[in-house]
């Protein structure tokens, strides 16, 4: 027990101390998670949408593909990046790989199925009388569908919680493509769960434990703060 306790001190003690590698990593983690999760949004709720409200021939095995996506093994998506950035790969002119960019690639590929799939169910669970009576009272298409979000937007919301959770605990696929890079005590490409990993293999398990506490703690605050907004949005759309 007594290597939690000093995890606990020192994690209390690099925070406070304002210790420049440990905040360093935490915006790494906030930048790569946070900007996967944006773009997941950008493609995945479009995509999730107009799967919810669009049948076609082939409807089946793209929702199928979509749901798969939720179990896509990060290893793989990272191999898949790794490939698609290395030397001999398509884009290994830009040469993005080992860096944060590629980080936010590898992420994006996991965060995007996730908050597209919460995003189907969320917006086909929503009443199809919904969208006929506002078709009735001359609405076009583009605002119906605003309307379906509107109401399905406490799902929606749950996506992207969802979403950023897979992203910011991501760690296979980041070291793959990321390398958890630092030069001269400065971090280049080290996230939260990439630095606790890198520290169990020192065989610094304290300074492992207090990453990890800082991860789970900073974890909690941001799902905490979005959780909330979830459920003022429900509570103001109850009493509405």
């Amino acid at each position: 027990m007594s290597v939690f306790w000093d995890a606990i001190k020192q994690a209390v003690a690099l925070v406070v101390s304002g210790d420049s590698y440990v905040f360093g990593v935490m915006w790494m983690s906030l930048r790569v998670a946070g900007t996967a999760t944006l773009l997941g949004m950008v493609v995945g709720i479009p995509i999730g949408s107009w799967l919810a409200l669009r049948r076609f021939w082939g409807w089946g095995a793209a929702a199928t593909v979509l749901n798969v996506g939720l179990m896509l093994p990060p290893v793989v998506v990272g191999l898949f990046v790794f490939l698609l950035l290395s030397r001999q790969g398509p884009l290994g002119s830009l040469s993005l790989l080992y860096s944060p960019t590629a980080m936010i690639i590898a992420e994006f590929f996991i965060t995007a199925p996730v908050i597209a799939a919460i995003t189907m169910g969320g917006v086909g669970s929503v009443p199809k009388e919904v969208r006929l009576q506002a078709m009735g009272l001359g609405a076009s298409r583009w605002q119906t569908t605003w309307l379906v979000l509107r109401e399905a937007r406490v799902t929606l919301l749950s996506g992207i919680v969802a979403g950023f959770g897979a992203a910011i605990s991501e760690v296979g696929a980041v070291r793959m493509v990321g390398g958890n890079l630092s030069v001269n005590g400065h971090n280049m490409t080290g996230t939260m769960t990439t630095a606790t990993m890198a520290l169990v293999t020192q065989g610094n398990y304290a300074m492992a434990v207090a990453f990890g506490l800082i991860l789970l703690l900073l974890a909690f605050v941001i799902t905490f703060v979005l959780t909330r907004t979830q459920q003022g949005i429900r509570r103001r759309w109850l009493q509405s």
